[in-house]
């Protein structure tokens, strides 16, 4: 009988600019080939930090984000079973008083657009208000049972009819608002309406 490997955990603590504010970039799905135009987006956002959730592909690709700000990531479905990345990743983000918002970042967290049931839990169990994750390419925002559930779409190579894009998390005082940036226009990503 196989056994299933153990997942690994775990936990970084980020702290808010003095003035309460801090930019997080998030991306997922590079595939060892992110868009040709996405460090450059990235750098001119001056971001704090990035979140990879996953399918990273050659661990250069996190080097190279790396030379922008520091980089947090997870193992995903392509990626080889390494230290250097863990299955989840709790990144707990605080002011100088309090924790401010706690982020659980996986790589495969939803089915369809509703949140696997093991997400869903361990998104309980750590009481992240928060779930980030990537695998399906598909960029979006919902909120599902008070979790707010966040994909960034993917910087890698294009799946045919999906947009290569990436999502930016920032946060002002308690409160926190997301948005997807177009790698290909370097505007601002909205869903198409039919």
């Amino acid at each position: 009988m196989k056994t299933k490997p153990r997942l690994v955990q775990k936990v970084e603590h980020i702290q808010l600019r003095d003035d309460n504010s801090f930019c997080l970039v998030v991306v997922s799905d590079t595939h060892s080939k992110p868009h040709h135009r996405a460090h450059e987006l990235i750098r001119c956002l001056q971001p704090d930090a990035i979140l990879h959730a996953g399918d990273v592909g050659d661990l250069t690709v996190l080097d190279n984000l790396g030379s922008i700000c520091p980089v947090y990531a997870v193992h995903g479905n392509i990626d080889q079973h390494s230290t250097r990345l863990p299955d989840t990743l709790i990144l707990e983000v605080h002011s100088e008083e309090n924790l401010v918002l706690r982020i659980l970042t996986l790589h495969i967290g939803v089915y369809g657009a509703k949140l696997r049931s093991e997400a869903r839990y361990q998104a309980q169990v750590a009481e992240a208000s928060v779930v980030v994750c990537g695998h399906s390419h598909i960029p979006f925002i919902a909120k599902e049972r008070g979790i707010v559930v966040f994909n960034p779409g993917s910087i890698g190579p294009r799946r045919i009819g999906l947009p290569i894009v990436f999502g930016v998390l920032q946060i002002s005082g308690q409160n926190f608002r997301l948005k997807h940036i177009d790698c290909e226009t370097g505007e601002l990503w909205k869903p198409p309406f039919f």
